[in-house]
């Protein structure tokens, strides 16, 4: 399920320039969820391609692994204005595309406190849960959950990328 090109359902789409759809590999059973798109996404149409996106690629590469083996995606698909988070109303509104791309997931990783949020509905720091797996409920259907910093955090703070890099590691054993 996918939202039209002339999706309306939130207030994003009058400041959007393409819906950002999920990218990688759909196969795969792993699909890393991000926040939303950012300025780079909005306009090439696909998640994690600016700066975050090269601090993901950078240590998945690391790890033994690349975007094309797994899929990513945001809680919303519509870049927010000024790059804010997503209100729970558009989180809301993108919810069912996020279900059907996460229903046949075998383990998600949850990037950022945003993500976290809508996900698992955790509220709490981050460096409490990060790396810590648990499950989350899709459609009725418990799924294998991996809370991870955002890749933005391990940019303004680099004590975390230790952390993500440990995400990283997770994820390649599972891909093994």
């Amino acid at each position: 399920m996918r939202p039209e090109p002339d999706c309306a359902l939130c207030g994003l789409c009058a400041g959007r320039t393409k819906i950002v759809l999920p990218d990688g590999n759909p196969g795969s059973g792993i699909i890393f969820v991000g926040e939303a798109p950012g300025e780079s996404e909005d306009r090439e149409g696909r998640p994690f391609v600016g700066r975050s996106g090269k601090v993901l690629s950078a240590m998945m590469e690391k790890a033994g692994f690349s975007r094309a083996d797994v899929l990513i995606t945001n809680t919303v698909k519509c870049r927010p204005p000024s790059n804010r988070d997503p209100f729970p109303e558009e989180m809301a509104a993108c919810r069912p595309f996020l279900e059907s791309e996460l229903e046949g997931a075998r383990l998600v990783v949850g990037l950022g406190k945003s993500a976290c949020r809508d996900l698992m509905g955790y509220e709490g720091p981050m460096g409490a849960v990060v790396n810590t797996m648990c499950s989350i409920e899709i459609r009725g259907r418990r799924i294998r959950f991996l809370p991870a910093y955002h890749p933005a955090a391990t940019i303004y703070n680099r004590e975390l990328r230790s952390e993500l890099e440990r995400t990283m590691e997770i994820v390649a054993g599972e891909l093994r």
